[in-house]
């Protein structure tokens, strides 16, 4: 009966006293429980049980103090793993062979195991992984006096690790004017896609390659291959701004009804991406290809798009479309300009 009794008290005992959790303090001298999660030396993530991830200015912790093994990387490249405890300003990381201090300012990284975990499946992520995609639908349709149908598809892929990023594109516009007699019957006819790879130099300056192929009925072009490479520059680099800055060259080989022709070319161009808000995200592309063949001739495309999101993978996409051609077949016009807009469906990881 007393070993029953010694039992029941050891269990009421554990069950009243949680298990160990991290410690945070801060300098304002307030103190916070939980699971560390990470920490990019500016914000500290911590995971509680009564108000869910709580974000922490990093300068404003007083002293740290955890119950499992942490991942820390400091600045000059060294790391460490073990609890993690803070002394003097100090960081104490106790290790299976021994501690390691280091002061608190000269930290990079801090992980917990799970999201150490997820971090090195970034360093080398199958090509299948990591891909971002949307799919843009828009579709019109009228009857009676006017008999017109028009639909426009888009298709965008991107896959982005911390070394590396290939973009995929597609994208096709068609519109029929079915009254009877009416000339043309086909007024929208255009398909293009495409693929760029960027590999990162520097965590500024990147290398580029990419291909594109573009046709347009109506201005009698099969088909447009264009080949190119070259280095980009990030002038802007955060989450909610980013602009590139690229030049290179590239071969290019028109195909017409009435003529083919090949020539080198330039390539300068600039993108930007910006948020604009919590739900909109804004894209622009601004190229120009000065034709090295023929001085004066140059081809130019703009493309400016916004995207809201409804939901996690429903929302609702614009897009204007400007390719500028100074020497098209004789008859046709310089400018093709696409205008969109409809649903935009995104997949992915």
């Amino acid at each position: 009966m007393r070993h029953f009794t010694v039992l029941v008290v050891a269990v009421l005992f554990l069950l009243h006293f949680p298990a160990l959790a991290d410690q945070v303090a801060l300098k304002n001298g307030d103190r916070l429980s939980g699971t560390i999660v990470k920490s990019d030396s500016k914000v500290l993530v911590l995971r509680t049980d009564y108000a869910g991830d709580i974000s922490l200015k990093w300068d404003a912790i007083q002293t740290i103090q955890s119950s499992e093994q942490l991942h820390v990387e400091f600045e000059d490249g060294k790391s460490a793993v073990g609890s993690v405890a803070t002394a003097d300003g100090k960081l104490e990381i106790t290790t299976k062979t021994g501690t390691v201090e280091a002061p608190k300012s000269s930290v990079k990284t801090l992980r917990n195991d799970a999201e150490q975990a997820a971090y090195e499946k970034t360093l080398h992520p199958g090509l299948l992984q990591e891909w971002k995609a949307g799919l843009n639908v828009g579709f019109a349709l009228t009857g009676g006096n006017s008999q017109t149908e028009n639909l426009s598809l888009a298709f965008t892929g991107i896959r982005q690790t911390l070394h590396d990023k290939l973009g995929l594109y597609a994208n096709s516009v068609y519109a029929t004017n079915n009254a009877p007699g009416a000339v043309p019957a086909t007024t929208a006819n255009t398909i293009g896609g495409g693929l760029r790879y960027d590999h990162n130099l520097s965590p500024r300056v990147f290398g580029f390659g990419s291909s594109d192929f573009f046709s347009n009925a109506l201005q009698t072009l099969n088909l447009r291959s264009v080949f190119g490479g070259g280095v980009g520059f990030h002038a802007i680099k955060k989450d909610a701004t980013t602009l590139d800055l690229l030049g290179g060259v590239n071969y290019t080989h028109e195909s017409y009804a009435s003529l083919s022709r090949s020539f080198a070319a330039l390539t300068a161009g600039e993108e930007l991406m910006h948020k604009l808000g919590k739900s909109t995200v804004l894209n622009e592309r601004l190229y120009l290809f000065p034709d090295l063949n023929s001085a004066g001739d140059y081809r130019g495309t703009f493309d400016l798009a916004t995207i809201t999101k409804m939901n996690k993978w429903l929302g609702w996409q614009t897009s204007f479309s400007d390719v500028y051609v100074t020497n098209p077949p004789v008859g046709k016009k310089q400018n093709d300009v696409i205008f969109t807009t409809g649903l935009n469906v995104s997949f992915g990881q």
